[in-house]
């Protein structure tokens, strides 16, 4: 049980990462977690800060809006790879509304909630199983083995999100690398801001498509909204599309290659495709594929957990950690595809909560049960040691997942 109040005495030397088990948070946060729900670290400019590893203290900070989000506030990079994202030639692009506060982000926000309700996702539902089942036939088609990154786990939520936003899915090699580069925490800064910007000038098009031509989906009816001007259209629309594809894609690998090493969880979810609601919870929770972060800056002095966060310095929230309380979670080492672990943050909190949730819980319960299915008897072609982790980009996943069946 975790002491709170509690915090260790000397501050963290920066953001443990290495995880020699790949599905469970980095090994020397274990003992971290221990000790307390919030711990001084030391941040990689060498500044002070603050560790959240409590899921209780990170679901405040979350909804807390004293702790900033925007990109302009002035956070300290909780890893060196992620001092690029403050770099001089990185500029927000218009409508990135994930990083700002309210009101402009609540200004964003209020234009497309009405596009994520979960009766207009669910209302999909047909049009995904369509979609898993046609990449279901390719995949028989072209026969074993196969990469299940590039065959199954990518191109769905990419189809998905593509058709959703009116994005012809045939330009999608004209934004796929740039989308890849855009969260891959090994390139420049200088690499980044052009991925944005090639993203960003593709869409801008698109944008100017839509004007001539109106179009029956999101980004058309954003278009004829008339609330956005076109770089704002662009902003959002690359944000969107990156976020739609990009998140769900790490989950299906990862969370694919989570059953494989555990197959008694998956004859569960093999044997009764009702518990795939339940089994997608307990698989965010236990994952995680957020992992460095989320990041939020104090904007007053906010008293926590015995301590004092004083205004100006970084939070960095462990959720892969938070994941892992038990104090919110019995027994939260142990997967169990029938625990019931709704009230996880694998989709945030507060008003950055994450707008697509519905979409993505409709796709992996739809995707997983029928890839089990289809083929069951589905492995890897290498030792689970030699699966390649994404462990660079600022999602958590593999890189590829060779299978045979």
């Amino acid at each position: 049980m975790t002491t709170h109040g509690e915090t260790t005495t000397e501050p963290l030397p920066g953001l443990p990462t290495d995880r020699p088990n790949p599905f469970d948070p980095p090994a020397a946060l274990r003992p971290i977690r221990d000790r307390g729900p919030l711990h001084r670290m030391t941040y990689a400019d060498g500044r002070p800060g603050w560790l959240v590893t409590g899921y209780a203290e990170a679901r405040t900070v979350l909804d807390d809006p004293r702790f900033s989000n925007s990109f302009h506030a002035d956070f300290s990079p909780p890893i060196e790879e992620l001092a690029v994202a403050k770099a001089p030639e990185t500029v927000l692009p218009p409508g990135f509304f994930l990083a700002m506060d309210d009101p402009e982000h609540a200004r964003f926000r209020k234009l497309l909630i009405g596009q994520f309700t979960t009766r207009r996702m669910q209302a999909l539902e047909p049009h995904i199983i369509e979609i898993v089942e046609a990449r279901l036939d390719e995949m028989a088609r072209t026969g074993s083995p196969a990469d299940l990154v590039t065959a199954f786990a990518r191109p769905i939520p990419s189809m998905v999100i593509c058709e959703l936003l009116g994005v012809p899915y045939a330009d999608r090699d004209r934004f796929q690398e740039d989308a890849d580069t855009m969260v891959d925490l090994e390139r420049t800064a200088g690499e980044r801001a052009g991925a944005v910007q090639s993203v960003m000038g593709y869409l801008a098009e698109l944008v100017g498509r839509k004007r001539a031509e109106p179009a029956d989906d999101m980004l058309g009816g954003l278009v004829a909204g008339g609330a956005l001007n076109d770089a704002e259209l662009a902003g959002v629309a690359t944000f969107l599309l990156v976020a739609g594809h990009d998140t769900t894609a790490n989950m299906l690998g990862l969370g694919t290659f989570l059953l494989l090493q555990n197959p008694d969880q998956a004859a569960l979810l093999r044997q009764d495709p009702a518990l795939a609601d339940q089994a997608v919870e307990e698989m965010l929770r236990y994952l995680t594929i957020a992992h460095i972060g989320p990041i939020r800056v104090a904007t007053e002095d906010v008293p926590m957990s015995g301590q004092t966060i004083r205004a100006g310095e970084t939070v960095t929230i462990s959720l892969p950690v938070a994941h892992r309380d038990p104090d919110r979670f019995a027994d939260p080492d142990r997967l169990d595809l029938t625990r019931h672990s709704r009230g996880h943050l694998a989709f945030g909190h507060g008003i950055h909560q994450c707008l697509g949730q519905q979409l993505a819980r409709v796709e992996l319960r739809v995707a997983y049960p029928a890839l089990l299915r289809r083929f069951p008897g589905l492995r890897l072609t290498v030792p689970p040691e030699q699966v390649p982790l994404r462990t660079r980009g600022t999602l958590y996943g593999v890189d590829r997942l060779p299978v045979a069946w």
